[in-house]
């Protein structure tokens, strides 16, 4: 059936007088195409520093940014039948806080960002609109990579003598458009700063929260454990899977995004990091800021912070 030839009539022939389709020469029109994820911005810095007391720095980070897009690159049709170049992103932050003697902790946590990286390359589906569907996948393949960046790590310290006992924790933030999804083992954190306020989007998992929120003991294998903490869970701390948390948010124009390592939270406060956020400055800035003052505090260990400051029209 060609554009201009209609149906002839249930039970009978087209007659006479049957409209028919007419050609037309118009171009399909259609509004604007502008998802949030084509016109959100996010300005992303990271700095990491060693701590005071120690001899190497285990902590690692990973700043990436997604993009599909559409551009025509040779066609007969005019300007005003085809669409315009089209773009759109999606941001993703991790930051891992590794544990180990030796320079161990350094290489669960490369490792574990590592494989997260590959694994959103080879298997990643870049969902960049968000609806239901996509937030239930999002979901459940961030559990997915967690579950191998795991065994990635599990596996490494069980291969490699030196690295035995290895683990590190993991926290990460992805959005497209105005949805952020976080998720997290550990004790590193992520923060959201808005309007003056600072929300802790993470819960620690060691065991001084552990106790004080169900009063019940929780066996813990020993490589989850630094200086000054003892973790519930942490990325190839044991044989069984660790409590991944991932949870979803809904982002504003303004909002900055705080991912950091406890050698930062370990010595620097809400409010004193919230001050710092509350001034217009550059995320680089602000990164800086924030590691200097940890410094200046002494803190015994390493200090990463990974900050996004999101742009999202009204």
């Amino acid at each position: 059936m060609t554009i201009s030839d209609a149906d002839p009539p249930a039970g009978g022939n087209r007659t006479k007088g049957t409209r028919r389709r007419a050609a037309t020469s118009v171009p399909y029109s259609a509004p604007e195409f502008r998802p949030p994820s084509a016109v959100v911005r996010v300005d992303v810095a990271a700095r990491s520093e060693r701590g005071a007391s120690r001899a190497s720095n285990d902590d690692h980070y990973l700043a990436v940014r997604l993009e599909r897009s559409q551009e025509t690159i040779a066609t007969s049709l005019s300007d005003i039948d085809i669409p315009e170049a089209f773009h759109e992103y999606g941001y993703a932050m991790l930051v891992a806080d590794g544990i180990g003697e030796g320079g161990a902790g350094s290489v669960a946590s490369r490792v574990a960002l590592s494989t997260i990286a590959h694994l959103a390359l080879d298997h990643g589906r870049w969902n960049l609109r968000i609806n239901p569907d996509t937030v239930m996948d999002i979901m459940a393949r961030a559990e997915q990579f967690y579950s191998r960046a795991d065994a990635e790590v599990f596996a490494r310290s069980r291969a490699d003598t030196p690295l035995a006992g290895m683990s590190t924790s993991l926290t990460a933030a992805y959005s497209a458009g105005d949805s952020l999804f976080v998720a997290h083992v550990g004790h590193s954190r992520a923060y959201l700063f808005r309007e003056g306020a600072l929300t802790q989007l993470t819960r620690d998992q060691t065991m001084a929260r552990h106790i004080a929120s169900s009063k019940i003991p929780v066996a813990v294998e020993r490589s989850a454990q630094d200086l000054q903490h003892i973790l519930t869970d942490a990325i190839g701390a044991g044989p069984n899977a660790p409590v991944v948390e991932v949870e979803q948010f809904k982002l504003k124009h303004g909002d900055s995004v705080l991912l950091c390592t406890n050698g930062l939270t370990d010595v620097i406060d809400d409010a004193q990091m919230a001050e710092v956020l509350a001034l217009p400055r550059q995320s680089a800035e602000q990164c800086a800021l924030l590691v200097e003052m940890a410094q200046q505090q002494q803190t015994a260990d390493n200090i990463t912070v990974v900050l996004g400051q999101y742009r999202v029209p009204r």
